[in-house]
């Protein structure tokens, strides 16, 4: 107990750290304007002139620190982040006891940080941010509300037998990443909450589908080891399937509903 009260602080520690490092980021004296004015918008104005110009600057340089710093702290990060990041969901969600089951939690929200980074990057979009915490928070979803999935997963060697399950079991992937929403976008200026709301849940699908997409071909593995293409190409395919993804993620059913679009899917790619 007192061990999982740990890592829920450790793991919540890191994604503030990385909320505030965001911040700086984006108060950096050379960094861009807009972006400066949107992260210090709630603030009320300094009262003497040239004062937000010595802030950036602060800013600036304790960016830098930071940049030092992590390069002198060993991190847990792929060395390389592509198609071959992906592990399959037996790796993610093994059976065993406590110490296997929170080694693949780890493995799994430290792999979706950095593949998530690496599809936003893919999207053109670098002021969002990603917190493991959500990721985590799914993790569990998937361990306590579905179980039976996991386990179907692994039943049978046949990939087209398996293939119903593994598409069911990364339909409820998608759904709880959805639910959870590990990534925060940065705030636009919608006409209405309503539409706000709208294009947060379409740019959540177009970045969480390809992960779900992708777990599902590393747990196929019909060619053994995953391949470095393997990220881009479900990006692709996620992004053709696109509406029909969203129509079904909005039913009263999501997974169900899911669950054939992604089953095509994985049936046709390679």
């Amino acid at each position: 107990m007192l061990r999982q009260i740990s890592r829920d602080v450790r793991v919540n520690l890191k994604d503030r750290l990385r909320d505030v490092r965001h911040v700086i980021r984006q108060s950096r004296h050379d960094g861009d304007a807009t972006a400066l004015r949107e992260a210090t918008s709630h603030l009320p104005p300094f009262p003497g002139k040239g004062i937000e110009g010595l802030l950036s600057h602060a800013a600036s340089a304790v960016d830098e620190a930071l940049s030092i710093a992590e390069q002198l702290v060993p991190h847990e990060r792929p060395a390389k982040v592509d198609g071959t990041t992906v592990k399959s969901l037996a790796t993610y969600f093994p059976s065993g006891d406590d110490d296997r089951q929170a080694g693949g939690e780890r493995l799994f929200r430290r792999d979706m940080y950095y593949l998530t980074k690496a599809v936003l990057a893919g999207m053109k979009i670098d002021n969002a941010r990603i917190h493991e915490a959500n990721f985590a928070a799914v993790h569990a979803a998937m361990r306590k509300r579905h179980a039976g999935l996991l386990v179907a997963v692994e039943q049978g060697s046949d990939a087209a037998i398996r293939l119903p399950s593994i598409a069911a079991a990364c339909s409820a992937l998608l759904v709880e990443c959805l639910n959870h929403r590990p990534i925060r976008f940065a705030e636009t200026m919608p006409e209405s909450p309503a539409d706000l709301r709208e294009n947060d849940r379409d740019l959540d699908i177009r970045s969480l589908a390809p992960l779900a997409l992708a777990c599902g071909l590393a747990t196929i593995g019909k060619d053994g080891l995953p391949e470095p293409d393997m990220l881009e190409i479900a990006v692709m395919a996620a992004g053709i399937r696109h509406d029909r993804i969203v129509q079904a993620s909005a039913k009263a059913d999501p997974i169900s509903e899911l669950a054939p679009v992604l089953a095509t899917l994985l049936a046709h790619l390679p």
